[in-house]
């Protein structure tokens, strides 16, 4: 098994992003994660409890529509950012006079502690603009139950592929920062601890009428954190050039003369195994490991 390597993001940038993204859902992530919610047909177990992973981003349709499905579950959001733990609660949580307050489970914010860990991890849209993926795949790991599985979502490495050729064709910096393949992230989640990874992928393609409504759609799904994309400000005549570069590269006559733009969807799924001692002369082994495994004996009837 190969050894993933993470995206060529810049920290820097990535960390700036995150700070400030909007506290909005774009309508592609709430789009991902409908059809990303479909997909939980398929988990034999439904879970107890669940925790939705920045869902400000990642889609508060979505949260709904995960929450109808699971009405007995407990929910949990994750929100480290300020501004969008602010939006999360104004829209999912509920006053204390609402009647819909006493119709069901009330999520709560923040992350579980130790031994609240939950049965599901919902993360949609989040990975390809983490700087360093392993990382927030252990935090995953982490804030799971043993058995309990992860849900995500990302943006392959085929997305925008008409941009990014664009761009190289007209001698000017990256258009975008690398998307990782869906095997590579089915490497790293074995490599973070996870089993049976599982791992899918689709091509949405977007049509624009014109490269203004193209970037303002780009601009609310992300930003640019190559390391080597363009190092200072751009003029006017730039802009006048881009928009040229991109009625030229993505106007298709078979898309009704529209510009077409290229969205690769990865989407997977993966357990969390019950920690295995190894056989040696002496062991050492965490207490909290201990106690998953003596309460994964209990479930399954062994003593």
């Amino acid at each position: 098994m190969s050894t993933a390597l993470p995206p060529t993001i810049d920290p820097v940038a990535a960390a700036r992003w995150q700070a400030q993204a909007p506290a909005a859902s774009p309508w592609l992530h709430e789009e991902v994660a409908r059809r990303m919610q479909d997909r939980l047909q398929w988990m034999a177990k439904p879970p107890q409890s669940w925790l939705d992973w920045e869902p400000v981003r990642g889609g508060l349709q979505a949260h709904a529509l995960v929450a109808q499905r699971y009405p007995q579950a407990q929910s949990w959001v994750h929100e480290p950012q300020a501004q969008r733990a602010e939006a999360a609660h104004k829209a999912l949580g509920k006053a204390w006079w609402s009647m819909e307050r006493w119709a069901g489970k009330q999520p709560r914010f923040g992350l579980p502690a130790a031994g609240q860990e939950v049965d599901m991890l919902w993360a949609n849209m989040q990975l390809h603009m983490a700087a360093d993926p392993l990382a927030l795949l252990a935090q995953w790991h982490k804030a799971l139950a043993v058995d309990g599985f992860v849900m995500f979502s990302c943006l392959g490495p085929d997305t925008a592929h008409e941009l990014r050729d664009a761009y190289q064709q007209a001698g000017w910096p990256a258009a975008g920062h690398s998307f990782t393949d869906m095997h590579d992230w089915g490497d790293m989640l074995v490599q973070s601890g996870f089993a049976e990874p599982v791992m899918d992928m689709e091509r949405i393609t977007l049509t624009f009428a014109s490269p203004e409504r193209l970037l303002q759609e780009l601009r609310e799904l992300g930003c640019n954190l190559h390391p080597q994309r363009f190092a200072s400000l751009r003029g006017r005549q730039w802009r006048l050039d881009l928009h040229q570069l991109l009625d030229g590269a993505l106007r298709l006559q078979e898309q009704d003369g529209q510009l077409a733009l290229t969205f690769e969807v990865v989407y997977g799924h993966a357990y969390k195994p019950a920690p295995r001692v190894r056989a040696a002369g002496e062991s050492s082994v965490p207490l909290d490991d201990m106690r998953a495994m003596l309460r994964q004996g209990r479930n399954t009837g062994l003593r």
